[in-house]
């Protein structure tokens, strides 16, 4: 049976020490899930890394112009291979410990996003430290960036957050997968690309990583779609005194509490709608949605709100 775990990068920590010591024990939940003899696909968001790269980057060039200004889809690629590094190497030697054959590797990887997407027309996504009034100006000038300025503490560039269209290294992934790889790929919802005229370019955008998990899980013919968060289940009126959760929750339910706006739009609300995607997109095929602490318990059924049609 093949899963798709997407783990956020939040769950892996904020700079590379602490990342070094997470991945230990996010290893061992990972590890849980292949010694209950499911094929295992690994997606990971990238959050606190790329914006740790972006922002070395922009403090590089501040102090030295010389310096380049690389830009998003390079810091991208980059935190897929730090991360990708980490994961792998945590998982290797967590397999070794147990004294489990199976061989664990990661793919840089791209995702293709359409280039009409409508959240191309209005970026929103701020990344990079601040700028003051004229360093924005000049970013505008030189480097055609997007500029916003950010709720009065200085401006900031904004990107565009698009939706998976598909992945490019699909076919490289299903090999993996049927060679028994334990695979780590679309790191930070992956590169995002657009189709010009047959050729790939890469675009300054971030992709959420839980819409490009389902993205994957959908292409490599999955079983199930599992996202690992800080919560153990979905719930509504979140952090009041009349929170409830679910075990259980249908497209039709969860469609009513999205009207209704319970789910916040940067933490929630992107799970639940990567969830219900995969669903309706598999024809009822399950996803889960709970706490990458309690793995363990998530696969068995003992944890996690269960999405079904």
């Amino acid at each position: 049976m093949k899963i798709v775990v997407a783990i956020g990068g939040n769950a892996l920590g904020n700079n590379p020490q602490e990342q070094k010591e997470i991945v230990k024990n996010t290893a061992k939940n990972l590890v849980d899930f292949v010694q209950q003899g499911f094929d295992l696909i690994i997606v990971h968001g990238n959050g606190p890394q790329v914006g740790m790269i972006n922002n070395g980057f922009d403090l590089a060039h501040k102090a030295d112009e010389h310096s380049p200004v690389v830009d998003f889809p390079e810091c991208g690629a980059m935190s897929q291979g730090y991360i990708g590094y980490d994961l792998q190497n945590a998982i290797g030697n967590e397999l070794t410990k147990r004294k489990m054959s199976q061989k664990v590797a990661s793919i840089i990887t791209q995702t293709i996003v359409d280039q009409n997407d409508p959240a191309f027309k209005n970026p929103t996504k701020p990344i990079g430290s601040f700028l003051s009034k004229a360093e924005a100006e000049k970013m505008v000038e030189t480097n055609h960036w997007d500029i916003k300025e950010d709720a009065g503490r200085g401006w900031r560039r904004v990107i565009a957050s698009p939706r998976p269209v598909d992945i490019v290294e699909k076919e490289i992934i299903k090999t993996m997968i049927a060679a028994g790889f334990i695979t780590i790929s679309t790191g930070g919802g992956g590169i995002p690309v657009v189709n010009d005229n047959n050729t790939l370019k890469g675009v300054a955008a971030v992709i959420d990583k839980d819409f490009a998990a389902a993205k994957v899980a959908e292409l490599v013919d999955a079983d199930k779609l599992i996202i690992l968060t800080a919560v153990e289940q979905v719930a509504i009126n979140y952090n009041k005194p009349d929170q409830q959760t679910f075990a259980n929750l249908t497209l039709d339910q969860l469609n009513g509490y999205i009207k209704d706006g319970q789910f916040a739009p940067g933490s929630m609300l992107p799970k639940v709608e990567a969830a219900m995607s995969f669903v309706k997109n598999t024809q009822g095929r399950p996803a889960i949605i709970g706490s990458l602490d309690k793995a363990g318990a998530v696969i068995k059924g003992e944890s996690g709100t269960l999405i079904k049609n």
